[in-house]
This record gives structure tokens, sequence and C-alpha cells, in this order.
């Protein structure tokens, strides 16, 4: 960092300071480990001597165990693109209000699980459904192993509940589909052909404020070839939408190609794995009784409402585990 000409490209220096930044917290991470196991022989030396210290070594061996799982979460994340921000997208199943409607619910449960997180969030694309919840939904998550963390809510998620859109009040069941990206730097080429773009520009939806702005600046892109359509209407220049929605693409360009070549290399293991994102990750019921379970880990939690605003941790933490193994998808 401290070479000349470091700072002339902005973009190539920033990530150098969150990489910096992030073998820094690590770093610091082991020396409070070895601190604290210091402090805690001190204690259990005074507490042979008869010292009245057991409140303390109790608080302590708490952080210890605290910080320890922490760091063997980031253990976990070894991935080659783990540590990188996420492109995150959402788009509800058939079903109309009802699979939109629980789009939108999906949608507020992983900002508030960033949230949580201590990571930012910038809203891409956000296009309402006519009654009530989303059509689709793109956000940015910028935060240390943001794209690690989140891509264990890659798939589709099932949503089984008595529909406050049916007067009969009948049990429904809805599907949504959550696409994870790595926000992949300019160091990793992707190429596209200008000719196999269709770009087009209209008016961003929505009443504006929060989410949108209502400017003829929004950008669809369709990749001709792949027939990946990808869009943007947060930025106030068509200028800006297009660098983002182009920002998009390559991420949805570079994951097509790692999943056709896992797909590659699962025919050639022989496994008979399904692969793709149909397959079915999470199953939420909240009629007739409340359990929502991954059918990739097993686990499962009752209180369905802390995980609706939020708390993942247990999913994503089961999903590491698995994929420490070997054995996830």
């Amino acid at each position: 960092m401290s070479a000349p000409g470091f700072w002339d490209n902005p973009e190539t220096a920033q990530e150098v300071g969150r990489k910096r930044s992030r073998l820094e917290k690590r770093v610091a991470a082991g020396e409070a480990l070895t601190t604290k196991s210091e402090e805690l022989d001190v204690l259990l030396e005074l507490q042979r001597d008869g010292e009245d210290v057991d409140a303390d070594i109790e608080k302590l061996i708490g952080e210890l165990e605290s910080e320890i799982t922490d760091i063997e979460m980031t253990m976990k994340l070894s991935g080659e693109h783990d540590d990188r921000d996420a492109i995150v997208a959402i788009h509800p199943g058939a079903g109309g209000t009802e699979s939109q409607d629980w789009a939108e619910m999906l949608l507020r449960m992983l900002l508030r699980y960033c949230e949580r997180k201590g990571w930012t969030t910038e809203m891409v694309d956000y296009q309402a459904g006519e009654e009530a919840g989303i059509k689709s939904a793109t956000f940015m998550a910028r935060g240390e192993y943001a794209y690690g963390y989140l891509k264990s809510e890659h798939g589709v998620h099932r949503l089984v509940r008595i529909s406050p859109y049916d007067a009969a009040k009948r049990r429904h069941t809805s599907f949504a589909s959550v696409y994870v990206y790595p926000d992949i730097d300019e160091e990793i080429h992707i190429e596209i052909n200008d000719k196999d773009l269709r770009v087009d520009t209209y008016r961003s939806s929505g009443a504006g404020g929060q989410h949108v702005n209502v400017t003829d600046s929004a950008v669809r892109i369709t990749h001709l070839p792949t027939g990946i359509v990808v869009t943007c209407q947060n930025e106030r220049s068509q200028h800006k939408n297009r660098d983002v929605a182009m920002k998009l693409l390559r991420a949805r360009l570079y994951q097509m190609e790692v999943e056709k070549r896992k797909e590659e290399q699962t025919k050639l293991e022989g496994e008979k794995k399904e692969i793709g994102f149909g397959s079915q990750i999470r199953s939420y019921v909240l009629q007739p009784y409340q359990l929502i379970k991954d059918l990739r880990t097993g686990y499962e939690v009752g209180d369905v409402q802390r995980v609706l605003d939020g708390d993942l941790d247990g999913f994503v933490e089961a999903y590491l585990e698995q994929r420490a193994r070997g054995t996830a998808e």
C-alpha cells in the first residue's frame, strides 16, 4: 500500500485495503485469544490459592467460547470467493400475490440478517407487486465474508401458511427463489460481446423514495446467448445504472460457468445429485404447526418469527459445517 502510484486505481486500492483489514482482524482475534488464555491461567491459579474468582472465570470462559466459535466459522469460509461482497436476487414462484408476498418476506428476512451482521446493503432493483409483495428484488450486501455466509440461502424457499389473501382462510403453499452471487472484481475476466447484448431503457417503476427513482434512467440488459436479464434502476443516471447492470451480468455469467463446471465434475464422479437453482432448500411451516426446517442439513427451529426477523445464524452454521465436511451441495 505504500508503493508509489498505489492509489492511482481507487477500486484496486480499496480492494487491497479490505484484504488488509480482514487480515488485521484475524491477527487481532488470535492475539485476543492468547491474552484471554493467559488471563484464565492466572485466574485458575488464584482459585487454587483460595481466591473467590469463580464469577470471573465463568465470564472469561464464556467470552473465549464465543470468540473461538467465531474463528471456527471463519475457518469454514474457505471458498474461492467467500470473502467477497454478495449480490442477492429474489424472485417469487407461480402463485400471484401469495408468492409475491412470500418473496417480500424473504427480502425482509435477508436484509434484517445483513443488518444483524453489521453489513451495508444497497437496493439495486425493486419491482413491486400489483397488490402486495414484490415481482423481484436485487440488492448488494457489503461486509466481511458476505458471500460466504449468504450463499447458504441460495435456492428455493417454501412457505406453508393460512393465506391472508384467501377469504376462505385455506392453507396455501408458496415458493420463492433466492439467488446469491459473489461480487467478482475486474481481475476475473468475463468476456461479454456488445453484439450479444440488448440494452433497453425505461422509466423506473414505483413511487420513488426508498427504493427507486422515477426518471427514465432505468436500464435492462438482456444477454442474448444465455437469456439472462438484469436490471438496475437505483442510480440517478442511466450511465451508472448501466455500469451496475453490467456488474450484475458479469456475476451471473461467472456463477453460471461455476455451476456448469460443477455439473460436469459431478457427472465425472458418477454422483446423482440434483444441481441447479430448482432444488428446494428450506421449508417454512406457519400452519397448522410452526417449524422451519432446512432440507439439506436437517437443522430446524420452532420459533419461526425469530428466523423471519433475520436470525439465520443456526441455519448458516449448519450449512457451513456440512460444507466443511464435504457433504453440502
